[in-house]
């Protein structure tokens, strides 16, 4: 006699198949992780040979100085004074500055990766006026070997730096030298010696063109600082410790045009002179070094700097998008197994454990089909192709192991609502919590009501042992 199973076994075999196919899905999202990481490292690719994402400050006026520096030192026993000529540097920050930047957005590819590079041009002009009251820093004006001064600009990755790079003081254009950056990038860019007797204003005009990569960050430091932005690409991301004046920003689907207006030292809490330069906190301070009998101190490093961001992002992260498709795995063989479970138990159609198995690999495929065409067609036509094969795929299937075409259609149809449904709730980050929980809410309420006369613990026979035990 062949006796068939109760409704609540039929319900713990489904569930316990369905917790199986957790283990799959986590290799799912490790292959997403997996295929992120290849893709971050073809971008670092990309990279070396163009720049990375860039970011640039200056210029800084560095200014050396020499002063006396008394130590008792014990020779044979006796307390000796020994006076000592050091050298040190000062770093005096533009009045204020103007920066036009203009970015022109394009895309490299490596393999089948690509991203966003850039090529931008920076242009601007800064003004320096030496304080009367150095006094108050230690600093004699006399001690200021002004014919040794130095401006220094920042750029993060200096192999960005493209043909063009002028500086010019008075009309004249100096000699640039690479390296000798600030601290604020790491001590990267390059430097101009300037001869200033420190008397009046010294007026400085600039001009270089760098690529990078993704985004592009500048660093203000004076007493004012004006950035202007413009770029074609439409998907700009504004962060960091400033945001473009939202008056005077746009953004659209030609470009966008982002002004930072009046970005001043109070904000930035940073004197316009001051013996430490600006720099990230893991800074290191360089050796003591000696030239003669003058000791040479190292710049010392001040707190990290304030950046204003603009980020050209792509609108379309797929693997985001994917790994956030792979969270709603579990749903989809929830609704899928709750269906043939009703079909099972209502319905009076027989679906064995091995095909609650197979149907949550089909399931589960999807996001591997999905990840692999994403890579190469983009995520929308992927979705749209995973999709379909996966549906076809399940519903042909289900005629098999319901049948009828009749309840293959359903399963068809709920399916193609599912992936419907999940394309929308990616697209809308916002409220995809809200609406997720309103569709759970749904069907929780339909089986309970589809199942609201199930015996869940009544052991039914087959109709052949019924038919048997009757004669």
């Amino acid at each position: 006699m062949k006796r068939e199973r109760s409704p609540g076994m039929k319900l713990l075999l489904a569930g316990l198949v369905a917790a199986v196919l957790i283990v799959p899905l986590m290799l799912v999202y490790a292959l997403v992780y997996d295929r992120e990481s290849q893709s971050e490292r073809a971008q670092a690719q990309i990279t070396q040979g163009w720049g990375g994402a860039q970011t640039v400050t200056g210029p800084v006026l560095v200014l050396p100085f020499t002063y006396r520096s008394t130590e008792a030192e014990i020779i044979d026993g006796t307390a000796v004074e020994r006076t000592r000529t050091m050298r040190s540097q000062l770093f005096v920050s533009p009045t204020s500055q103007s920066v036009e930047t203009s970015i022109d957005p394009d895309r490299k590819g490596y393999a089948i990766y690509e991203s966003v590079v850039y090529q931008s041009r920076m242009a601007g002009t800064a003004s320096f006026d030496l304080p009367t009251d150095l006094e108050r820093l230690g600093v004699e004006v006399e001690e200021l070997l002004t014919d040794q001064a130095e401006l220094r600009f920042g750029v993060s990755d200096p192999r960005g730096l493209t043909d063009g790079a002028q500086v010019t003081v008075g009309g004249e254009a100096l000699q640039l030298q690479p390296g000798n950056g600030p601290a604020s990038t790491g001590g990267s860019g390059f430097s101009a010696n300037v001869d200033w007797n420190g008397e009046g204003t010294l007026e400085v005009s600039w001009e270089y063109g760098v690529r990078g990569t993704r985004s592009l960050a500048l660093i203000p430091r004076g007493g004012e600082t004006e950035w202007r932005v413009t770029s074609p690409w439409p998907h700009p991301s504004f962060t960091g410790s400033f945001l473009p004046d939202p008056a005077t920003t746009e953004t659209g689907g030609e470009g966008f045009t982002a002004v930072y207006p009046g970005i001043t030292n109070l904000a930035l809490g940073r004197g316009l002179v001051a013996l430490t330069d600006d720099g990230p906190p893991s800074a290191m301070p360089a050796p003591v070094r000696y030239d003669s009998d003058v000791v040479v101190q190292p710049p010392a490093v001040g707190e990290g700097s304030m950046v204003a961001t603009i980020a050209l992002v792509d609108p379309v992260d797929l693997y985001s998008q994917v790994d956030r498709a792979v969270k709603y795995g579990f749903l989809f063989i929830g609704f899928t197994f709750a269906a043939f479970l009703m079909f099972d138990i209502v319905g009076g159609a027989r679906v064995a454990s091995a095909e609650y198995l197979l149907t949550g690999a089909g399931l589960v495929l999807f996001f591997v089909m999905l990840l692999a065409f994403a890579e190469i067609w983009g995520f929308a036509l992927a979705y749209v192709v995973a999709s379909a094969a996966i549906i076809g795929l399940l519903t042909t299937y289900s005629a098999a192991v319901l049948g009828t075409w009749r309840r293959a259609s359903f399963i068809g149809l709920m399916l193609a609502g599912l992936y419907a449904l999940l394309f929308v709730l990616l697209n809308l980050e916002t409220y995809s919590l809200v609406i997720g929980s309103l569709l759970l809410f749904a069907a929780l309420a339909g089986i309970m009501y589809a199942t609201r006369s199930v015996d869940w613990t009544a052991v039914g026979r087959s109709e052949e042992a019924e038919g048997y035990a009757e004669s």
